[in-house]
């Protein structure tokens, strides 16, 4: 990076060895979790025949079933439904909300308003035929207090005045909002704090982004019900498409009813040229996740260097992969964005223009040149245009390059345009 200006090249070198003892524990906890994803694939006895993958029906599929095995291993539920055909992390949320939600039933999320694609599927923003409201599922939450924690007494006096309340849904990442992402310990307490009130509900968890992040999942703490996608976290960027939903066996079948037919359940479903990505990208997440995990550390380091408002700080706690950088301004976000689809590997000679997307209510700023479309675990950076005008950067299968598009990010943005 020696192209860079020198001031920048100088702060750079203070960043990594401030942060090296992040990198160090991040590093650690890779390990941890590699060592219990080999372990269920030896328990498993994974072998080659097990990529073939099949056709038609699917019937007999061996390895999507030692597959289903291994994510309920690693995320301690009775069962999983690892499938292609589930196409990203909104389609498996729905899957298996849909599964479980029946017409006059509330689903009530704990955890503030979801984030936009969500809202969409519930039916609270946008036209769109097939909502939950159009099936008569009703929807309810809870604000977050200012400080972006779980209002609890809230929480509780609506789980007692609503009988109707049928799922508690928690999103772990923080999505567009700028409250903080929710550790798995913050998770346990309201899995908690839910049954503790009304010891009937299930409790899902939107698990995107957060899958290795930690050395547990919230599943180990009594979730019934979670969702994440393959080309997140996951699939380590090998998994071309797909998603899973892990939890209690009862649900996972009413999942695998709404994905397929009442009666195939998970028990259909042709993963033809799939399995080998699948299971190899579940393999590599560990270390994948840890790689754009401590890229995100260098990011927040270096950005909170140039004076901008960065959420997590380099030094706290980390649950998933996203980092957000507040640049107060329109023209700044976009250089920035701008720089990181440059020192992308695909498609880096494109500008990204803002523009309005699917699902979201503002128009996006997007940058994601990546090897396969929308994947998240690769480096990318998006973000509304709406004040603070705040960037959100995640994934990185290599630290290296994470380093390569942040500084030459930071280069042109504050040095060379000088948007400070």
């Amino acid at each position: 990076m020696s192209k860079l200006p020198l001031k920048l090249q100088k702060t750079i070198e203070e960043v990594e060895l401030q942060i090296s003892h992040k990198i160090q524990e991040v590093d650690d906890q890779a390990t941890y979790n590699q060592m219990r994803v080999l372990e269920s694939f030896k328990s498993h006895h994974v072998a080659e025949e097990d990529f073939a993958g099949s056709t038609g029906y699917g019937y007999d599929d061996v390895g999507r079933d030692k597959l289903d095995a291994i994510y309920a291993d690693y995320f301690n539920t009775e069962d999983a439904m690892v499938r292609p055909q589930l196409i990203s992390g909104t389609h498996a949320i729905t899957t298996a909300l849909f599964g479980v939600l029946r017409p006059a039933d509330t689903l009530f999320y704990m955890t503030g308003m979801p984030y936009d694609t969500i809202q969409h599927v519930v039916g609270i923003v946008g036209n769109e035929p097939g909502t939950m409201k159009d099936f008569g599922i009703n929807f309810n939450y809870s604000a977050l207090l200012e400080n972006g924690e779980v209002d609890y007494e809230d929480v509780e006096k609506k789980l007692k005045a609503d009988e109707n309340i049928k799922v508690v849904a928690i999103q772990r990442s923080r999505g567009y909002s700028d409250r903080a992402s929710f550790t798995v310990a913050k998770i346990k307490k309201m899995i908690k704090f839910v049954k503790r009130i009304r010891p009937d509900m299930i409790i899902f968890v939107d698990n995107c982004y957060g899958e290795f992040s930690e050395v547990h999942e919230p599943t180990e703490y009594g979730a019934d019900l979670m969702a994440g996608s393959l080309f997140k976290n996951a699939g380590a960027g090998i998994a071309k498409t797909g998603a899973y939903i892990v939890g209690r066996k009862d649900l996972i079948k009413k999942a695998g009813n709404r994905l397929n037919v009442p009666g195939a359940g998970k028990n259909e479903g042709a993963t033809i040229g799939h399995m080998r990505d699948m299971f190899q990208g579940f393999f590599l997440a560990p270390n994948v996740t840890a790689n754009a995990i401590k890229g995100a550390i260098f990011a927040s380091a270096l950005l909170e260097k140039m004076e901008l408002d960065v959420s997590p700080k380099w030094n706290e706690p980390r649950t998933d992969l996203v980092q957000t950088i507040n640049f107060g301004n329109p023209e700044a976000m976009i250089s920035f964005c701008a720089a990181i689809q440059h020192y992308s590997p695909v498609n880096s000679f494109v500008d990204p223009v803002p523009s309005y997307m699917d699902g979201y209510e503002d128009e996006e700023i997007m940058a994601s040149g990546s090897f396969t479309e929308g994947s998240t675990i690769e480096l990318s950076s998006d973000g509304p245009l709406r004040p603070p005008f705040t960037l959100y950067i995640q994934g990185g299968l290599t630290y290296s390059h994470v380093k390569i598009a942040i500084s030459n990010a930071v280069s042109e943005t504050f040095f060379e345009n000088k948007k400070m």
